[in-house]
C-alpha cells in the first residue's frame, strides 16, 4: 500500500474508514467486514487457548532454516522459509514439499510449523508467502488474485526443482485453509507436483459465492459485487482503500463461534504475527475491491484431471469448513483419501500438534514421492 500524507506503516489512520457501515459479510463464518471502531480500539492484551499442543511458533533444533526468495512468472519476488534436516546429505537428491499458508495469513502462521515438522521427518520443506502478503512482492498489499496465488506454488516448484539436493521428480505440496484451493488450482496445470495434500481446506470460490452451507443467496452475492464495484470508483479517484473479511479485532457477547475460533489464533499470542513494515490493523484483511475475484474462482472444476497423482484431504470432524474437503474428495479421482480428525475444528489443524496427523502426512508423501 502506498504511503500517504500523515500515515505510519503505510496506513492512513485519519482516513482509515474501514467501516462506519458494514461493507460485506461474505461467509457464514463471517468474519464480518471491518468497522472502524472495532479495528481502532482492539484490545492489546488477549488470552489464548494453548490446548492440544498449540505450537504455531515451534522451532526445531534438528533442522536448518534458510530465508529464500525466487521469482514467479510475473517477475514478482516470492519469499520462502526453506527447511532442511541438519543431517542432510546434499550430494543426494531428496523429495521436497511446498507449504502454503491460510488465506489472509503469512508463512509464519501454520505453514512454517508444517514445513518444520515435515523437515524433521526427512523432507526438504518450504513455506511460502503468497504474493501480496507477508514478505512476497505485490501491490497493493492484501490484494486477492487466485491465479497469482496458484502461480506461487508453481514458482516454488521452479525453485526447489533447480536445487541440487532436491529430486525434481519428487516434489509435493500442502495447502492449508485457502491455500488448499490454490494448490489444487496449481496442480491441475502443473504435473510437476507429484502429490497434493490439503488441510482444513476452504474453497475460496464457493465460500465467497455462496457462504458456508449455501447460506448466501445470489441476491446477496450481487449486492456484495455491486458494493465492491462502486468502491472502485472511490479508490480510482483517490479515496481510501477499503478492506473486508478476515479476523475480527475484538470479541463481543454476540461474536459467533467461528469469529471466536479465528480470533483465538490471529489476535492472540497463540498465532498473531505482523510482518515487518506492516500494521496489525490490516493483517488477515483482503482489499474489498479485489475480494470479489474469488467469485470467478472454481478450483474443483476438473479436479479429477490431477489423477493419477494422489491427493489427501484432511479435515476435522467438527470443522466448520469440512464441507469443502468432502466435496473435493467426492469430485477427485483415485488415488485419493479423506482423513477426518476426531475432535478437531478448522483452526485446530493450523497449529495443534496433538491433533494434526503429521504421521499420516509423512506416510502419504513417503509413498507418493518414493524413488
Amino acid at each position: 500500500m502506498n504511503k500517504r500524507k500523515g500515515t505510519t506503516d503505510g496506513i492512513d489512520r485519519e482516513g482509515l474508514d474501514l467501516g462506519r457501515r458494514d461493507l460485506l459479510r461474505i461467509t457464514a463464518g463471517g468474519i464480518a467486514a471491518l468497522g472502524a471502531g472495532a479495528i481502532l480500539h482492539a484490545p492489546s492484551a488477549r488470552a489464548q487457548d494453548m490446548s492440544n499442543g498449540a505450537a504455531n511458533f515451534y522451532v526445531s533444533d534438528s533442522v536448518i532454516l534458510e530465508k529464500v526468495t525466487f521469482k514467479n512468472q510475473y517477475e514478482m519476488k516470492v519469499a520462502g522459509n526453506l527447511f532442511t534436516p541438519k543431517d542432510l546429505d546434499r550430494t543426494q537428491a531428496k523429495p521436497a514439499i511446498i507449504v502454503g499458508h491460510p488465506m489472509g495469513a503469512v508463512k509464519e502462521q501454520s505453514a512454517t510449523l508444517y514445513a518444520t515438522k515435515m523437515a524433521e521427518r526427512g523432507f526438504i520443506a518450504m513455506s511460502i508467502d503468497l504474493p501480496f502478503w507477508g514478505e512476497s512482492d505485490g501491490q497493493p498489499r492484501n490484494l486477492v488474485s487466485p491465479d497469482i496465488y496458484a502461480e506461487a506454488f508453481s514458482a516454488g516448484v521452479d525453485f526447489l526443482g533447480t536445487r541440487p539436493f532436491v529430486d525434481r521428480n519428487r516434489i509435493g505440496a500442502i495447502g492449508i485453509c485457502g491455500s488448499g484451493s490454490f494448490v489444487i488450482s496449481a496442480a491441475k496445470i502443473d504435473p510437476r507436483m507429484k502429490a497434493v495434500a490439503t488441510v482444513s481446506m476452504y474453497d475460496m470460490g464457493a465460500a465467497n459465492r455462496s457462504g458456508l452451507r449455501q447460506s448466501q443467496s445470489v441476491e446477496q452475492r450481487k449486492k456484495a459485487i455491486a458494493a465492491a464495484a462502486e468502491q472502485r470508483y472511490a479508490e480510482f479517484t483517490g479515496g481510501q482503500t477499503q478492506y473486508t473479511s478476515g479476523s475480527v479485532h475484538e470479541l463481543t457477547e454476540s461474536s459467533t463461534a467461528i469469529e471466536r475460533e479465528f480470533y483465538d489464533f490471529y489476535r492472540t499470542p497463540r498465532g498473531e504475527f505482523t510482518p515487518h513494515g506492516q500494521s496489525p490493523l490490516l493483517t488477515t484483511h483482503p482489499t474489498l475491491t479485489s475480494n470479489v475475484k474469488f467469485m470467478n474462482f472454481y478450483p474443483f472444476n476438473d479436479i479429477e484431471t490431477i489423477s493419477p497423482r494422489p491427493m489427501l484431504f484432511i479435515t476435522g470432524d467438527v470443522a466448520h469448513s469440512r464441507e469443502f474437503s468432502e466435496e473435493a474428495y467426492r469430485l477427485a479421482a483415485e488415488p485419493k483419501e479423506l482423513v477426518v480428525v476426531p475432535g478437531a475444528g478448522h483452526v485446530d489443524l493450523y497449529d495443534r500438534v496433538n491433533l494434526i496427523p503429521f504421521n499420516k502426512l509423512q506416510s502419504f508423501f513417503d509413498q507418493s514421492l518414493s524413488a
